[in-house]
């Protein structure tokens, strides 16, 4: 049985859109691999866990610069797993240019295959960006394959684009089993419907940052007519600004951060799934995905080499409209709050969509057959 390592930034149980994928790799490979993974532990001590019956170590962090995690001990783990493990594949998680300067220096003495799982270029940090343009370029040319998560981030980012040919797309996919819903759910949906008898009710889901573009749809709220209820969930180091963008808007509602039934109940009643992400940070959109799957139509902004207009297609889905473009997007929500008939056409199709694409299912089959062709 051929052996693989997973390097990612963290790990479950630890929360986070690349964490969760790492996950659902380990787990689509799970039987057919020997594997192991590595990754940071969310605090200064190393530890070793089993997650899902696959050894997790966990290096521990004593700082983090511009979101990069730094630790004194990953070298060590990574090149003692390197040692004994002696794994025939290596799936490298990207983002992360602190291990990849060690994960460079171990490829030098193994035979090991990597495989570099694209999540995202990095954007914002622009100086990074340039400090790290070198090791891109030897990370690119070490790999055998290059997994991005939609077609649209390869066209869209220009180091995939210099290595296009060695590029495979594996769509991230939401789990079906965590989207079920219970009576109580369904009950608990009724239950704001209910109470907002007669209102539009608009869905937001997302952590408060700048790239997730809330900025823009409390902006857009601003020239609705008072039918309109928009609630945005989640926190984070915006949240307190968008409170203020807000203050005087009566239409929108933070929840905060809403336990999975609440946030379920909630796009259930809803009638139209915002997600006003802005930047290629947004590399795909799972929580867009998983508004489609419960059959709300989307508005988003157009995004170049983001999936996000991959996952929701315009006209088809949902309504896509210019990037940042506050009246255009107001302008869409009333389009779909006036058409009952034109929600359901584009819920009922976002839902198909999501489920002969985006479904754990379709995930494992994409995953195992990449790494068969290896």
């Amino acid at each position: 049985m051929k052996k693989i390592l997973h390097i990612s930034k963290y790990y479950y149980p630890f929360f986070g859109g690349t964490e969760q994928i790492a996950r659902d790799v380990v787990l689509a490979l799970k039987g057919e691999y020997e594997q192991k993974v590595i990754a940071f532990n969310d605090g200064k001590d190393d530890r070793t866990d089993t997650v899902d019956g696959i050894e997790v170590i966990k290096c521990g962090c004593f700082a983090k610069i511009a979101a990069q995690s730094l630790s004194t001990s990953y070298g060590k783990h990574l090149h003692q797993v390197m040692k004994d493990f002696q794994p025939d594949i290596v799936v490298f998680h990207y983002p992360n240019p602190f291990v990849a300067a060690l994960l460079l220096r171990e490829l030098k003495t193994t035979k090991a295959k990597l495989v570099v799982y694209w999540h995202l270029d990095i954007i914002r940090q622009k100086y990074l960006r340039v400090l790290f343009a070198s090791q891109n370029r030897r990370l690119l040319e070490c790999a055998v394959k290059v997994i991005a998560t939609s077609p649209n981030y390869i066209e869209g980012s220009q180091w995939l684009q210099s290595v296009k040919e060695k590029c495979v797309v594996v769509p991230n996919c939401i789990n079906v089993e965590r989207m079920s819903v219970t009576d109580d759910i369904q009950k608990r949906a009724e239950e704001i419907r209910t109470k907002n008898s007669g209102k539009t009710i608009c869905v937001a889901v997302g952590r408060h940052t700048e790239y997730k573009g809330f900025t823009y749809l409390i902006q857009a709220s601003k020239l609705l007519d008072g039918r309109f209820l928009i609630y945005i969930t989640g926190t984070g180091e915006l949240t307190e600004k968008l409170h203020e963008e807000a203050n005087d808007d009566k239409k929108v509602v933070f929840t905060g951060r809403i336990d999975d039934m609440e946030l379920k109940a909630l796009i259930l009643a809803s009638d139209i799934f915002c997600f006003p992400s802005i930047t290629k940070n947004e590399a795909f959109g799972l929580a867009l995905a998983e508004g489609m799957y419960y059959g709300k139509p989307a508005v988003t902004f157009t995004i170049p080499g983001s999936g996000v207009n991959y996952v929701s297609i315009n006209g088809e889905t949902g309504i896509e409209v210019e990037n940042r473009n506050v009246k255009k997007y107001a302008e869409a929500m009333k389009k779909l709050a006036d058409d009952a008939e034109l929600r359901e056409k584009y819920g009922d199709a976002g839902r198909k969509r999501v489920e002969e694409n985006f479904l754990s299912t379709q995930f494992c089959e994409n995953a195992r057959r990449m790494f068969s062709r290896l």
